[in-house]
């Protein structure tokens, strides 16, 4: 069985959900997920977990992204990229100072309201089921984080290129449109490309094509879970620490061969005596122990 990380680059057309069973086919590989969609109508970075290592999706999931989009101004659209209808279109009179002052206006803390065409879940039903029968509904605003959003390229007098670094649940779609809210003309987003989840980048990315291509000598392509947690601590259990470990118990720093400086809720990677990455744990300072965060035990 295969276990570890794979970087898919994903191409239009195909949901997230048919890269996970094309690679299922491909690697003759049950146990494989995906880490948080990319529309149909994207592409780029999709990394899809195998074996053990999709304990771990949610991490991925959360990690921080990297895009770069088409901004179309002038007009809004039902889904707020260029797949939707119309709904209402303006002249476009800004400059690039304004537009750039817009743009940058962005970075930060910043709340957004999902778009009614995405697949969160209210009331049991996802957003674009209830879309498609033509019904809006209130949904609940939220706070993510845009690191960094510059233009990289003006296209013409409507449109030009934005690269975003951002937290989770952050909707592109939804921040073109704010764009053009912001600029009183109106806005839509036109391409949009992943180019980073976490640690993962376009050219650590292959195609399914690809995949089918190299299946052979996969362990190429195979990242291990140490990749995910590269940025924490790492620490390898002593003797006296593993029956603790084994069982996912609490650790006490002095099962640890390394000494560390440890902050509340700080987590350290946990290897094993044979120096296999074994664990997640989390600092505990109220009770000066190691809690079991996840157990890998790949």
């Amino acid at each position: 069985m295969l276990n570890g990380i794979i970087s898919i680059y994903k191409k239009k057309g195909f949901t997230s959900h048919d890269v996970v069973a094309k690679a299922r086919g491909i690697l003759r590989e049950r146990k494989i997920g995906h880490t948080g969609t990319l529309d149909p109508d994207a592409e780029g970075v999709l990394p899809i977990c195998i074996g053990a290592a999709t304990k771990a999706v949610n991490y991925l999931a959360d990690a921080d992204k990297c895009y770069e989009a088409e901004v179309i101004l002038g007009a809004t659209t039902t889904t707020e990229d260029a797949t939707g209808e119309i709904l209402e279109e303006k002249e476009v009179n800004v400059t690039k100072e304004q537009i750039e002052a817009v743009v940058a206006s962005f970075v930060g803390n910043y709340v957004q309201t999902p778009p009614m065409y995405s697949a969160i879940k209210v009331n049991g039903v996802r957003l674009y089921e209830l879309a498609r029968q033509g019904i809006v509904i209130e949904r609940p605003s939220r706070e993510v984080i845009i690191y960094s959003c510059n233009i990289i390229e003006w296209i013409d007098e409507k449109r030009f290129r934005i690269r975003v670094k951002c937290s989770k649940g952050t909707y592109i779609r939804t921040l073109c449109t704010d764009i053009g809210k912001a600029l009183g003309c109106g806005a839509h987003m036109g391409y949009l490309l992943r180019t980073q989840v976490g640690a993962f980048t376009l050219n650590q990315s292959i195609t399914l094509d690809e995949l089918e291509i190299h299946k052979a000598e996969i362990n190429s392509y195979l990242h291990s879970l140490e990749v995910l947690f590269a940025h924490y601590k790492k620490a390898q259990i002593k003797e006296s620490g593993q029956k603790y470990l084994a069982n996912g118990n609490p650790l006490l720093p002095n099962h640890l061969k390394e000494k560390i400086d440890y902050s509340d809720g700080a987590f350290i990677r946990i290897y094993n005596q044979d120096e296999k990455f074994v664990a997640l744990y989390k600092w505990n300072e109220k009770r000066q122990l190691l809690e079991v965060e996840k157990m890998f035990s790949l």
